[in-house]
């Protein structure tokens, strides 16, 4: 994958403004940042750019104002959490666009760092509207993407600037797109990947692409009782989607044409009611009754799916093996990630995961920091998994900007 990284810089930019494209949408409690990890993964462009003498601006999005200025969403105020991660202060300027916020750009220090204000409390912004891009761009001498959650939208700050100012990805964004690339570009064979989560239908483009690209697809969650019904097991008042039946075993018939293995559960957790600790036994698929809902892998199953990582060399994770936010229903995907995380942590195994409940599992079962590189990106890590162009991204490569 070609794209220029800060290598590619100057090292002296002193005197150079360089805008960069975080994402500082991080969630507020009280008026206080609540969960810092996006403004922690900020740190290593911020810092660098502005001890090589650089002007930083940061330019960020901060919730859907909808292109209204809305004073409950100026970045403004998470200006104190920047400055508490970085160690060090940090400016904000009220716009980040126009020849008035380029005059004020100008005046700053060298070395300094600025947080723009909310480039959503312009309409052009989603619209990615040139007159935008070109009001954003007087600001900066170079363009910095550092934003890969936001890399899915072709938008004024992630895509727009790429193509009119010198463009760069940032050590956040290299660190993800090399991630990437050794994940499912030019990966180690074989290759695993687990899906999990509630609902077939919002995985279906990712599951199509992968059963194409890995030689193990686990399948788990409420996803696995759709592809166990599609195979005539009674799920009982499991969460199932009855109606992609069909889809379902479109996905296994093109996975078989693959040479990619299904792995489904042959043994599972189930209780008559959905919460913590709810009353439970351990049986074969086949002898789920009724009134019982499946809620978690059984030891058996996760047991092999183990040893089917164990001869991999390459893993991908997205979602959760079952219902992992209700003990003992975590067991599955806490038992599978551990395992994941030892074999990393021996060499064996290139592990990357991806998205919110996914990044959750894993640090809830304590290996988020034993995996080789753990995206905190959402909906651009789905779309890459779907095989899909991201915008912010191809910007980078193409060879138009300037």
């Amino acid at each position: 994958m070609m794209f220029r990284s800060l290598d590619d810089m100057p090292g002296d930019l002193a005197g150079q403004r360089v805008l960069v494209r975080c994402d500082l949408n991080v969630p507020m409690q009280g008026g206080a940042v609540s969960d810092a990890t996006r403004l922690a993964a900020a740190v290593p462009t911020l810092a660098e750019l502005a001890d090589r003498g650089a002007k930083v601006l940061v330019l960020s999005h901060f919730g859907r104002p909808k292109g209204e200025v809305r004073e409950d969403m100026s970045l403004g105020m998470v200006v104190p959490a920047l400055a508490d991660v970085l160690g060090r202060s940090v400016g904000f300027l009220a716009d980040c666009q126009g020849a008035d916020m380029a005059d004020e750009t100008r005046k700053l220090a060298d070395g300094s760092i600025t947080v723009l204000e909310n480039t959503r409390f312009h309409k052009g912004e989603e619209k990615n509207d040139p007159g935008l891009v070109a009001a954003m761009a007087l600001l900066g001498d170079f363009f910095v993407s550092d934003a890969f959650s936001a890399a899915h939208r072709a938008h004024a700050s992630t895509e727009g600037l790429a193509h009119v100012l010198p463009a760069f990805a940032g050590r956040a964004m290299e660190a993800e797109l090399k991630a990437l690339e050794a994940a499912l570009g030019q990966p180690r064979r074989p290759v695993a990947a687990v899906v999990g989560g509630a609902k077939v239908s919002t995985k279906l483009d990712v599951l199509t692409n992968l059963v194409g690209k890995v030689n193990h697809l686990i399948i788990g969650g409420g996803m696995a009782n759709t592809f166990l019904a599609a195979k005539g097991i009674a799920v009982g008042k499991s969460l199932c989607e009855h109606d992609l039946a069909d889809t379902a075993r479109d996905i296994l018939a093109r996975a078989e044409a693959a040479g990619c293995t299904v792995h489904l559960p042959w043994d599972v957790v189930v209780a008559h009611e959905f919460k913590a600790h709810a009353d439970n036994r351990i049986v074969n698929v086949h002898h789920v009754e009724a009134e019982e809902m499946i809620l978690d892998l059984g030891p058996h199953a996760v047991e092999a799916l183990g040893d089917a990582l164990k001869t991999c060399a390459t893993l991908i994770w997205n979602g959760p093996l079952g219902a992992f936010e209700l003990e003992p229903f975590d067991t599955a995907t806490v038992a599978l990630a551990r395992t994941a995380a030892a074999l990393t942590q021996e060499g064996a195994l290139v592990s990357v995961a991806g998205g919110g409940d996914t990044v959750a599992a894993l640090n809830h079962a304590g290996v988020a920091d034993s995996f080789t590189f753990v995206s905190t990106a959402g909906g651009a890590f789905l779309e890459w998994m779907e095989g899909k162009a991201l915008p912010g991204v191809e910007a980078l490569k193409s060879g138009d900007h300037a």
